[in-house]
């Protein structure tokens, strides 16, 4: 009996290394496939979560099966939308949005309104539930800046007008689609639209945007060493993480989805980066954690919810409705500008990169998005994410250089 207890008890450090062993090897499997498909990808000269998104594919249930999307997987996964979000919004300065002000919030508005409808006119065509509806309208709605960016940068337009006002107009979009998905999550777990409940998480929502948002912005404008004054802070990684989780989990705690926290933290520490090298600190971990993200969403897809011609009809009309929803109110918003700038406008507002997948996700989490809309969602973000490079670099070589700015009277 000694024995045999002695021999059972000596099994678990040894059934615990072998889980542990098991879960360094997932890992190491998604990460090293993620890299490989960003490398790829950089070579093909697109963006390079597609081929993160792919790889998840290929290693995932529906292709080779050597990678399931387990609970450790999802936990990265978590970790790295949050700061994925956080570097989306590190990209978002709320200050430089001021000098494209009116344009980019016409931009944004009517670049928000007309995919808003188009969202819910594709869940009326499709039979779907109102709280489904919601995630449709809010993937539809929202704007890549950084797949755009990128590419803006690449063509070396990054600081035109044109290009200003889509970052700003970026800004508006994903801020409010953010907010619209936070209702959309109150709303899945109410199990259906209750006026009151909407309002109140509506309401919330805009609070915490406005008060965290504009008040933190403001505060670090004015004392940009805050992110420097603790002893413990050799450099602004650890404020700005400590302030990323701590908005995440706040957001999350009042019932709001916790990537809109992430996303105010990283635009209230962008206000710093005049002060400090806040984004080179940041780039380790963004390098690190957002692929497993998206080899995650790309794990979860079920090729087999697309091998039919009824789910590429839908993929088809869902993408053409995303395109063409957000080109017309963004080209709409921008025509003040010129033809020229306004369909340089409207193009870079096309993709839905990482926002829209993200909408996805939450939606697949919350219950309301099924495994076939799941996979159209992510296709259409893919496909749009792809189709809008190549249009910008043709349409960047009619830019008008910038108008002189109005001489001080």
């Amino acid at each position: 009996m000694v024995f045999d207890t002695l021999s059972a008890e000596s099994l678990v450090p040894v059934a615990a290394s072998s889980e542990v062993a098991d879960i360094l090897v997932d890992l190491f499997v998604v990460l090293l496939a993620a890299k490989l498909g960003d490398e790829l990808f950089r070579r093909l000269h697109q963006p390079t979560l597609i081929g993160e998104i792919l790889a998840g594919v290929i290693v995932g249930p529906s292709v080779i099966g050597i990678v399931e999307p387990g609970e450790v997987l999802e936990a990265f996964a978590e970790i790295g939308v949050v700061l994925l979000l956080f570097w989306a919004g590190l990209e978002s300065r709320l200050s430089e949005m001021r000098q494209v002000g009116k344009a980019a919030l016409s931009v944004g508005l009517l670049g928000l309104a007309i995919p808003f409808a188009g969202g819910l006119g594709v869940a009326l065509a499709l039979g779907e539930s109102s709280e489904t509806a919601l995630f449709i309208a809010a993937a539809l709605m929202a704007t890549s800046a950084g797949i755009t960016t990128a590419v803006m940068k690449e063509l070396g337009v990054l600081g035109t007008r044109a290009s200003r006002t889509i970052l700003g107009a970026a800004i508006v979009d994903d801020i409010l689609a953010l907010i619209l998905l936070s209702v959309a999550v109150g709303v899945a777990a109410e199990g259906g639209i209750n006026v009151v409940d909407t309002l109140v998480v509506s309401g919330i929502a805009v609070a915490f945007v406005l008060f965290i948002g504009l008040g933190g912005t403001q505060t670090l404008q004015r004392a940009p060493h805050l992110m420097e004054a603790p002893r413990f802070a050799e450099s602004p990684l650890l404020p700005a993480v400590l302030l990323c989780l701590g908005l995440a989990a706040l957001s999350a705690q009042i019932g709001l989805a916790a990537i809109v926290g992430a996303f105010l933290a990283g635009m209230i520490v962008a206000e710093t980066k005049e002060q400090n090298d806040v984004e080179s600190e940041i780039a380790p971990l963004y390098a690190f954690f957002p692929p497993f993200f998206f080899v995650f969403i790309g794990a979860n897809v079920d090729l087999g919810e697309l091998a039919n011609a009824e789910a590429l009809g839908i993929l088809a009309f869902v993408t053409v409705v995303a395109v063409a929803t957000k080109y017309v109110g963004a080209w709409l918003g921008a025509l003040q500008m010129g033809r020229a700038e306004a369909r340089f406008v409207g193009a870079g507002m096309v993709p839905r990169g990482e926002v829209g997948i993200v909408v996805a996700g939450i939606g697949v989490t919350e219950g309301v998005v099924g495994p076939q809309l799941f996979a159209v969602i992510v296709g259409m973000a893919v496909l749009t994410t792809v189709i809008a490079p190549p249009v910008l670099r043709r349409l960047a070589r009619s830019l008008p250089p910038d108008p002189e700015p109005a001489a001080p009277d």
